[in-house]
């Protein structure tokens, strides 16, 4: 795992060795998966954005011309951009297009503000930004550009306009701290050649907030970020034919690879994106898209059940609605089915790899009362006490996880990783839980924040 940035923890060889044999890690980077699918499904519808409609091949083209202008504007292999989007096709050709010059993103919540976008751009010494204009009244560029003064990294700005909206940056400009300001939709060149990369990188970065003060780097590599939305793809049963909704932000774990956007395009389907959650945002979309798999929070969960009736859109073509995020009232679950007639799938899931989800073809007691097990059949799970000793079955207790695409820790965060992983590998999720006497996990609340000695009641060996 040499080839993972510094400031990164590696699996130890061991584990390399299991995950490899096992077939879960194929050495595919994300944006090769992307090239592939795009031979095969070229003319396939792949994204949908209200009246935009792309195919794998036209996708996968603006793909190629997008990193192109990026490297020929000196984003080199192993740097870091800061992509701070909504849910709009630039999104995912800004992602995909970075990881294909060998660029790590690292996907920002649209919500953080300059506080927690500095410190993101310092951590990772970011050498670029991407973010719109304006949205919803703030301003994203005079945020980056107050960032960029601050700090002797940043020096690309890329602007998102709003469609119809003359560049108030007039295209290219300097400012006088040296910063480049670039609008999005000029960066654009004929393809070069493709860069030979290793799965075994970083391919981006995600945000786990988790109680800290600072949000805290999880570095994903292309090989375990593949299998993760892979085996939730085929745990759904995901074909070319379904129709993925990305109402969350495509930059939370969620949407983006359980199987979400990810999973979706690596099977060919089709991935829609909604413009936010809410009801009015998603029920006239799932009718006029078909689709047929989606995933939210609970609480926007019950907002749409409550809202069917009025808005009375005809939501027959959905199969399965994922919840996650938070702990879903019984209440709700059981409106699910009868109400929206498709399954209902628990998920339980972190940025930092562990994820559970119940099946749908478990009793319905287990999907109404648990969040399922773990993906991976190499997914290792203990629940333990605050001395760190395995419970009593039945017994609730911090979730410690490790796996195949669980991280090891997370990025240039000596002392958090100290805390919040084990000597032996161990994430510390922080997260109350139990087991039911069938095997099902039940996420029960959060562990209170009280200190605990690094390694402490670490189990030894693999």
């Amino acid at each position: 795992m040499g080839s993972m940035l510094d400031g990164c923890t590696p699996w130890p060889e061991a584990f390399v060795d299991r995950y490899w044999a096992a077939g879960h890690w194929r050495g595919n980077t994300l944006d090769n998966l992307l090239r592939d699918r795009a031979l095969a499904y070229g003319p396939r519808t792949a994204l949908v954005h209200g009246a935009t409609r792309l195919t794998y091949a036209a996708l996968n083209r603006r793909v190629d011309r997008m990193a192109a202008g990026f490297r020929l504007l000196a984003l080199r292999p192993g740097q870091r951009v800061v992509v701070q989007l909504p849910n709009v096709p630039e999104f995912v050709t800004v992602v995909f297009a970075l990881m294909r010059v060998g660029v790590v993103p690292v996907l920002c919540p649209l919500s953080h503000r300059a506080a927690q976008v500095s410190h993101l751009a310092r951590v990772t010494e970011a050498r670029g930004y991407v973010g719109p204009s304006t949205h919803q009244g703030f301003d994203h560029t005079a945020m980056a550009a107050g960032i960029a003064a601050g700090g002797p990294f940043l020096r690309r700005v890329f602007t998102l306009e709003a469609p119809g909206a003359p560049s108030p940056y007039g295209g290219f400009t300097t400012d006088p701290a040296g910063c480049h300001y670039f609008p999005l939709g000029s960066i654009d060149a004929p393809p070069a050649p493709a860069l030979a990369q290793s799965a075994d990188q970083v391919a981006f970065f995600l945000l786990s907030e988790g109680g800290a003060a600072a949000p805290r780097l999880v570095p994903r590599t292309h090989n375990d970020y593949a299998y993760q939305a892979r085996a939730a793809a085929e745990l759904v049963s995901l074909t070319e034919d379904d129709v993925y909704l990305a109402a969350l932000p495509a930059a939370s774990g969620f949407a983006f690879g359980c199987p979400g956007i990810i999973g979706t395009l690596s099977v060919g389907a089709t991935v829609v994106l909604a413009d936010g959650p809410g009801p009015a945002e998603c029920l006239p979309v799932i009718e006029r898209e078909r689709i047929t798999v989606t995933s939210v929070e609970p609480a926007t969960a019950r907002l749409w059940l409550d809202a069917l009736p009025t808005v009375g859109a005809d939501v027959s073509s959905l199969r399965l609605l994922q919840v996650g995020g938070a702990p879903l009232p019984r209440a709700t679950a059981e409106r699910v089915g009868p109400e929206l007639g498709c399954r209902l799938q628990q998920v339980f899931g972190r940025a930092e790899g562990p994820v559970t989800l119940t099946r749908p073809a478990d009793p319905d007691e287990t999907v109404l009362a648990t969040q399922g097990r773990p993906l991976s059949p190499d997914d290792e799970i203990r629940i333990v006490d605050a001395r760190g000793e395995d419970v009593p079955e039945g017994e609730p207790g911090e979730l410690l996880a490790r796996g195949p695409y669980t991280v090891r820790g997370y990025y240039r965060a000596p002392e958090e990783n100290a805390r919040s992983f084990t000597t032996g590998g161990w994430l510390r999720t922080g997260d109350l839980a139990r087991r039911t006497p069938d095997g099902d996990l039940v996420v029960t609340g959060r562990v209170d924040e009280v200190p605990r000695r690094a390694g402490h009641g670490d189990p030894s060996g693999t």
